[in-house]
């Protein structure tokens, strides 16, 4: 709500039609009733939230996690749609939920959690309606469960009904690497508008998929990886890392720290380091106000979603560091989330290297607008962001109908 404000205060846009953007369309919490292994019930609750579809169907993930709350689901939501917006695409913002720690379940019951929450989503979603995804703690095979389950109650096979499912079940090619993809395809532009012949370091904090892959796709680049992490803590050297090495260490011994050679650091120190471009690709919260005065990096690409605090931006763009922001910066998971929705609707389907053609012009053509609206305005990326996001979609209200 805060950058909504800050982004309609700096763009004029009309107030009536904000009004409608500060709550969403629709809030669905509900009881999701599990047979345990063991025989008893036990009861988990779970949320969907619907928040703005004047652009298209609702999309946003599914994430199964303690922490998972109304107030969590609702702010997610709100992300998706401007996240959307922002890149471009006709969809709008949904996001849901189930309050479970999925390592105390078998797999079984993650079956039957998942099926049962199904049931109680399907009147709320589907191809035209409302189209989850993976999120935290959920994956491709619980995609292939809500597409059976849905098919189950509402008598119909729809496999638009999600995205991020299986190749088998009409996934798209390109998915699992398209988070970090798209991210890419905006630091080049960035390498070949600032840097050109100048040696380029990067340092990654995070190296699960996000992070690894765009650590694969800078390394392949020539560009110079000085550091990367995983929640056990990072590795730094100066004249880069043996990338090789590194994946090796973490396959065999479950941690990039356990790399032979290299100095060892936190996660926190590894924002801090000397570097030209710095990409948080792991946890919320993680750039603030305390540790914002001391990176060096001149661009943070956001592959993770809220790395910064809303301070620590202010002080970023005070000290003339640039933040391509994660509406943007991450927007290539849900842009090719929205291809697979679109060839599962049509019942085409690309090769990889089409879905990537695809997705670079859409990247690269919303980083130059956000550039040209910041331009415009004297503003940060961020903040350039969310007008155009709200420029789009307050285009599409018509006050007449209300």
């Amino acid at each position: 709500m805060t950058q909504l404000e800050k982004a309609s205060e700096l763009a004029n846009l009309d107030a009536n039609k904000l009004e409608l953007l500060r709550t969403p369309d629709r809030t669905i919490q509900l009881k999701v009733p599990v047979k345990m292994d063991d025989g008893s019930v036990k009861v988990f609750d779970g949320y969907r939230v619907q928040y703005n579809n004047v652009l298209g169907p609702y999309k946003g993930g599914l994430r199964f996690a303690p922490a998972v709350d109304i107030h969590e689901v609702k702010a997610l939501a709100f992300w998706m749609m401007v996240k959307c917006a922002v890149i471009d695409i006709p969809m709008g913002g949904g996001k849901g939920g189930v309050t479970v720690n999925t390592k105390e379940l078998s797999e079984g019951e993650i079956e039957r959690l998942t099926k049962s929450l199904t049931r109680g989503l399907a009147p709320f979603i589907g191809s035209k309606i409302d189209v989850p995804a993976p999120d935290v703690y959920t994956n491709a095979q619980i995609m292939e469960w809500i597409v059976d389950e849905y098919a189950k109650v509402t008598g119909k096979e729809d496999l638009g009904v999600v995205t991020g499912k299986p190749l088998t079940r009409g996934g798209s090619k390109g998915r699992d690497r398209a988070t970090a993809m798209g991210g890419f395809y905006i630091l080049q532009d960035i390498v070949a508008d600032k840097y050109q012949d100048k040696e380029i370091r990067v340092a990654i904090q995070g190296f699960g998929n996000a992070g690894s892959v765009m650590a694969d796709l800078c390394n392949a680049e020539g560009y110079k990886i000085v550091a990367v992490s995983d929640s056990k803590g990072a590795i730094y050297d100066a004249n880069g890392l043996d990338l090789e090495k590194v994946k090796q260490a973490k396959a065999s011994l479950g941690s990039v720290t356990q790399t032979d050679g290299y100095d060892t650091l936190t996660n926190e120190e590894l924002l801090e380091v000397e570097c030209d471009i710095l990409v948080p690709a792991a946890l919320e919260n993680q750039i603030t106000s305390d540790n914002a005065p001391s990176i060096k990096a001149q661009y943070i690409i956001e592959l993770a979603n809220g790395p910064t605090t809303p301070k620590a931006d202010e002080q970023l763009s005070s000290m003339g560091i640039t933040v391509i922001p994660d509406v943007l910066a991450n927007a290539g998971g849900v842009t090719v989330s929205y291809f697979e929705w679109k060839q599962n609707i049509e019942d085409k389907y690309w090769e990889e290297d089409q879905v990537f053609a695809h997705l670079k012009p859409k990247m690269i053509d919303a980083y130059r607008a956000v550039i040209e609206r910041s331009k415009q305005l004297n503003t940060d990326y961020r903040t350039a962001s969310f007008v155009i996001a709200i420029e789009r979609i307050t285009s599409q209200i018509n006050l007449e109908n209300i």
